[in-house]
């Protein structure tokens, strides 16, 4: 009962948030929440491979950027009136920018996934972060697309009964997109197929013995977190209005990572807590000193030795969630 009123209770909280900050003379408060929420989304859909599945993925970033990339493009298209391919017409249909993101990312995810999993350990580490160089190379070479110095969107999405020009609908279409999406990975993660990611993950040997091949649910569940990190790309070329290969950088998948283990990997809310918490912390530090890294970094490593398990562990110990 307790762990579902916190819950009630900061979903009433994150709601209200456009109206508490415009009451309190913050309206940018509105954007950095948005912020959180896209990258809560991008982590969720990593934990679901890195902590149900136990697959450390340093490739991430490929498909962030790939969703990314989907929506400038389809922009750029449709502001140059000419057919991507001569086939595709572009669009500022945010559905069909969304879809179209997800299908990329989940193409993307399936065929990276199909070769990376015939490994394991550290060899998946690896293959993962040079097929998402790969990726990042490749973008950087689209001189048509801005190359290294990104691609401009001048309009957001278009969806009928929102304005996504305002900051306050735009924070509340990711954060229901970031809800939906909860709600998909806990369905996802209570059913059998989740009961058998998270047994391979434990004990692979047992669950081999059992006749039970893992290796198609590894790349089912590394597709679907594929999709749900390329949304968020998508979700965040709409907020920002401007796509670069910053997205696609190896970086971006360390800091996707960090955002789940800081959360707590393997459960729900973890990431999107770590999501918060990281985000929150780069913008409060950067305000106070340009050299907030030097400030963020031990506060990590404080929370990892003194916070086993993550925030949401912490936040258990303690009976709050």
């Amino acid at each position: 009962m307790r762990e579902r009123l916190v819950a009630l209770a900061a979903l009433l909280a994150a709601l209200a948030l456009p109206w508490i900050a415009e009451a309190a003379g913050s309206p940018a408060s509105i954007g950095l929440a948005t912020r959180m929420a896209i990258y809560a989304l991008a982590a969720a859909s990593l934990n679901l491979a890195l902590g149900f599945g136990g697959m450390v993925s340093f490739g991430h970033a490929a498909f962030y950027g790939i969703g990314g990339y989907a929506v400038g493009i389809l922009y750029a298209h449709w502001s140059w009136q000419e057919p991507l391919l001569g086939l595709i017409p572009g669009s500022v249909s945010l559905a069909a920018t969304l879809l179209a993101a997800m299908a990329a990312g989940g193409v993307a995810a399936a065929a990276i996934g199909a070769l990376s999993l015939r490994t394991g350990g550290v060899s998946f580490i690896m293959i993962t972060l040079a097929f998402a160089q790969m990726v990042f190379f490749l973008f950087v070479s689209l001189k048509a697309y801005g190359g290294d110095d990104g691609l401009s969107i001048r309009r957001r999405g278009e969806l009928p009964g929102l304005d996504l020009r305002d900051p306050a609908q735009l924070y509340w279409l990711c954060l229901g997109l970031l809800l939906a999406w909860l709600l998909l990975l806990r369905r996802v993660t209570r059913a059998r197929f989740g009961q058998v990611l998270s047994a391979a993950r434990q004990n692979e040997r047992r669950v081999v013995a059992l006749g039970i091949s893992p290796y198609p649910y590894r790349l089912v569940a590394f597709i679907l977190s594929g999709m749900g990190t390329a949304l968020a790309g998508a979700l965040m070329a709409n907020a920002t209005r401007f796509v670069s290969t910053d997205m696609l950088h190896w970086t971006k998948s360390g800091e996707l990572m960090v955002m789940v283990i800081l959360g707590g990997a393997g459960t729900l809310m973890g990431p999107v807590l770590g999501a918060v918490a990281l985000v929150g912390l780069e913008y409060g530090l950067a305000g106070l000193t340009e050299h907030w890294q030097f400030i963020l970094g031990p506060l990590l490593v404080l929370v990892v030795i003194f916070a086993r398990g993550g925030l949401m562990a912490a936040l258990r110990r303690l009976h709050l969630a």
